[in-house]
């Protein structure tokens, strides 16, 4: 049995986007030949971290997780810092060096989107001649922001920062790994463009997918103060998971259909109410609201609710379980590709798709012949698109049928098929030697 370390900052019982990989693989790498020592950060040193005890209960009991405390934020955010990896880099990459340097590990993977751990594969693929696999969640230099001029996250200042620090690091960090993996295949061509020595190929594309298990658990499981009322007579969309400034022209198209449709049948729109829960990732007191804003401009305030800050994941599994109908909207970014839509798929509801036409969401949704699907390319389809949207979801009532979807077709993204895909890049990783750095 190989053995691999996995470093994982965010693990449960912390709910955060990054970990959901980790967790969903580790019921299935031992049948495949690896034995799992995950890394990660103890709940204290996460800012804002929604704890969630159930998820501990997804993997197994016995797997080894060794949990190491960094600065505290409360001693560094009165300075604007709350970066992880500034906090607690430093204790992660001691409490990894002692691990590599008291047991043999075959491989490390580093699966986070606190990309300063990426240059701790060069560093130990020096110091214990371990090979290593970058697990690309997100694109480290993203040229998004700067493309289309949308405010980045963190602002500015820290985002230029981290971009600066990506530029000095990656190139090393891509170079030397023996394996690379992404949620999206635009990460590689990315990749290229930025650096014209690197082949695109070598990033396997291995979305995060979902795990029927996580439903069956949820049982008859209710949020303690549940954000939602199903028992009102109301029809209730739910949407979980991040919106920003990159989801507005989505948003816009949903909620100016919804207008419409109040326009043209007030007496079944009145009944509608949209639900927008844990739509960012600052923590209390820090969230931003996204939909609200863009709710107020369309004039539907009354009938949309925004909670922005995270919830535990089983409270988000309740609602997309319990919802008349789920909203899948995307960004603007056609790289972006969210993993929200396997467990969407998995809680069996009627579903709204608005993505751009480039996303692989609508690829994956079209395989598995679930939801209403739109698309968009660019902002001058708005109208336009918000029209279809009235016509083909509200008016003609397909919002009220779930008509199931294609098993078969989505066996693929299913948490035992994509871990089997892991286990066998990580074969092929520990047999390919790491490239020479370039002189």
């Amino acid at each position: 049995m190989r053995r691999v370390l996995i470093v994982s900052p965010h693990f449960p019982p912390v709910n955060a986007p990054d970990m959901q990989r980790v967790r969903l693989a580790l019921p299935y790498l031992r049948a495949h030949g690896w034995e799992p020592t995950v890394l990660a950060l103890h709940p204290d040193s996460v800012e804002g971290a929604v704890v969630d005890p159930l998820l501990e209960l997804s993997y197994p009991a016995d797997v080894r997780v060794v949990r190491v405390r960094g600065l505290s934020p409360r001693y560094t955010r009165w300075a604007g810092i709350g970066n992880i990896w500034w906090r607690c880099g430093r204790a992660l990459t001691r409490a990894g060096e002692q691990l590599l340097r008291d047991e043999k590990y075959d491989l490390v993977f580093l699966s986070t989107t606190q990309f300063g751990a990426f240059q701790l594969g060069p560093r130990w693929l020096r110091q214990f001649g371990v090979p290593y696999v970058l697990d690309y969640q997100d694109p480290w230099i993203n040229p998004y922001y700067r493309r289309t001029g949308t405010p980045p996250p963190g602002g500015p200042i820290r985002f230029a920062l981290s971009q600066w620090q990506a530029r000095r690091i990656e190139p090393t960090a891509l170079r030397l790994a023996s394996g690379i993996i992404g949620v999206s295949d635009a990460y590689g061509r990315g990749l290229a463009e930025a650096y014209p020595w690197f082949d695109p190929k070598r990033v396997e594309l291995l979305p995060f997918g979902a795990s029927q298990a996580d439903f069956v658990a949820l049982g008859d499981y209710r949020p303690a103060q549940p954000l939602v009322d199903f028992d009102d007579g109301c029809f209730h969309h739910i949407y979980t998971g991040r919106c920003g400034p990159d989801m507005t022209f989505a948003l816009q198209v949903l909620l100016r259909a919804f207008k419409q449709y109040l326009a043209s049948d007030p007496a079944e729109a009145h009944r509608m109410r949209f639900h927008f829960i844990g739509t960012d990732y600052a923590p209390p007191p820090l969230g931003r609201y996204w939909a609200m804003p863009i709710a107020r401009a369309e004039g539907v305030t009354d009938y949309v609710r925004e909670n922005c800050y995270r919830v535990q994941y089983f409270d988000a599994l309740y609602y997309l379980r319990r919802a008349q109908a789920l909203i899948a909207i995307g960004s603007n970014d056609p790289t972006y590709a969210a993993s929200k839509i396997f467990p969407y798929i998995l809680a069996q509801r009627p579903m709204l798709l608005i993505y751009h036409q480039q996303s692989l969401v609508l690829d994956f949704a079209r395989r598995a012949a679930v939801g209403v699907r739109f698309s968009f390319h660019g902002p001058e389809d708005i109208d336009r698109l918000a029209d279809k949207v009235h016509r083909g979801w509200f008016a003609s009532r397909e919002r009220q049928h779930y008509l199931g979807f294609n098993k078969a077709a989505f066996r693929p993204f299913s948490a035992e098929t994509l871990t089997e895909r892991l286990a066998a890049h990580f074969d092929r990783a520990v047999r390919r030697p790491p490239e020479a750095p370039a002189p």
